[in-house]
């Protein structure tokens, strides 16, 4: 059994970041307990993570963060944000009184913070800014991607730099690396030649974190990010953040189906050819998804597709609706999600022009007439309705043709390793909480007077 002196010695020697930030001014009085001591961590540190779920005020803290980071650089703050959810975080600012903006080029930047489209990254002089927050990080997931490997080029010189995403990495750890290394933390690479290992085992050979490092590498994040799925994660009261129930119905749809091309069963398909007979059972689908609007037409519905040919489905059958795809303008699609917030309406779109970044909150009603193999995709778009602060239980409805429970299960089995994955960071978390109180308690205080012994005064 090792010493204590000893654990603590191989406990320093522990890949830790540095800190490069200021101690934090007076937080806003908005601001919950659990929200300041997490600001004031990522201010501490001066580029750090936020990985809050969703409904935990994610883009306050966010906002009170380049606040004070604005301040203490040069003044100019930015919040990139994904498309339509620019204005949601200027309302969120000035709700609350703070000087913020949207932006669409460099014209527009004026001191305080500066909200602006992931889009519009290359109208703006990014020099200015002497902080930076990107909100909805979980577009760093490509590894060797060129949005990735251009955002960590363009703010490598910013001091003060913030990630913030309810769900990172839900199954790829890969991405934790190009967080750290847009923080200027770890190179990915470093990261995975520390902590993974390439699992031969499997046809693809990903990279999956050892073993005997999951323990070392949770602490190693935990160092620079805070991760919370609720306030008890972070040792607070969690009483007033209880979701209401979710409840997901599977609905089968038929139609006269053949096996697609290469294969000898409709079971037999892969992530190829399922477009095959996603194509066929299209028009089922959607009738299907006609049917339970109709029956509560009252309510908002969020309807989401997967493909093109499912949105012209859509269309026809629900003529009313609001629609946006990805060729409209950013103008007309923030439009559009403003009608929607508004008003008792029914909105068709897909995961990745809406399932991320906003709140929908006022809606209780989702449908998938098409999903793909992303357990990100799906988990993030039905957090727009299912989240804090939502206080009906909300329904989601999983339209399934014939040849397509295979979507299921794997999304399913994703569900599992992102279940683990928060387990861990909860975990972390705990045990970076209770070194703080420790190193606090262990704050050296002489108080002994002690004398030389008489050997030593008889020599001198």
């Amino acid at each position: 059994m090792i010493s204590e002196d000893y654990a603590a010695f191989l406990a320093s020697k522990a890949p830790r970041p540095q800190a490069c930030g200021f101690e934090p001014g007076p937080m806003h009085e908005a601001l919950f307990d659990y929200q300041r001591d997490v600001v004031a961590f990522c201010l501490r540190q001066g580029r750090a993570a936020l990985f809050l779920d969703t409904g935990m005020g994610k883009s306050i803290c966010t906002i009170e963060w380049c606040e004070q980071a604005a301040k203490a650089s040069n003044g100019y703050a930015l919040i990139l944000t994904p498309l339509a959810v620019a204005k949601q975080f200027e309302r969120e600012a000035k709700k609350f009184g703070y000087e913020a903006r949207v932006v669409r080029s460099s014209e527009d930047v004026k001191p305080g913070i500066n909200i602006c489209n992931y889009d519009r990254l290359d109208l703006l002089d990014l020099s200015v800014f002497g902080a930076v927050a990107l909100d909805e990080s979980s577009i760093l997931k490509s590894f060797n991607g060129k949005t990735t490997r251009a955002l960590i080029s363009a703010f490598e010189d910013t001091p003060y730099r913030l990630c913030a995403t309810a769900t990172p990495a839900p199954n790829d750890h890969m991405e934790l690396g190009n967080h750290a290394e847009f923080l200027g933390i770890m190179n990915s690479q470093e990261m995975l030649a520390r902590w993974f290992i390439n699992d031969t085992s499997t046809a693809s050979q990903q990279w999956r974190l050892k073993k005997s490092a999951v323990h070392d590498f949770w602490d190693w994040v935990a160092s620079w990010a805070r991760c919370a799925e609720s306030p008890a994660d972070l040792g607070y009261d969690a009483s007033r953040f209880v979701l209401p129930p979710l409840n997901i119905h599977r609905h089968q749809a038929f139609g006269d189906i053949r096996a697609p091309a290469g294969a000898l069963f409709i079971e037999d398909m892969s992530a190829t050819n399922i477009h095959d007979v996603k194509r066929q059972t299209a028009s089922a689908r959607a009738k299907a998804v006609e049917s339970l609007v109709m029956a509560e037409f009252e309510e908002p519905w969020l309807i989401f597709c997967d493909t093109d040919y499912e949105a012209d489905e859509l269309a026809l059958r629900l003529s009313s609706a609001i629609e946006i795809r990805g060729g409209m303008s950013a103008e007309k699609k923030e439009a559009a999600i403003e009608q929607f917030i508004a008003g008792k309406e029914w909105l068709i779109s897909k995961p990745g022009i809406v399932g991320a970044g906003l709140n929908f909150q006022h809606c209780a009603r989702i449908a998938y007439v098409g999903r793909n193999f992303s357990y990100e995709s799906f988990y993030q778009s039905v957090r727009r309705c299912w989240r804090f602060g939502q206080t009906r239980p909300v329904d989601v409805h999983l339209i399934v043709a014939e040849g397509e429970d295979q979507i299921g299960r794997v999304i399913d089995q994703k569900s599992e390793g992102h279940k683990t994955m928060k387990r861990a960071m909860a975990e972390a978390m705990k045990r970076a909480a209770y070194a703080g109180e420790q190193n606090a308690k262990i704050k050296y205080n002489p108080t002994h007077i002690g004398e030389f012994p008489k050997w030593l005064k008889s020599v001198a």
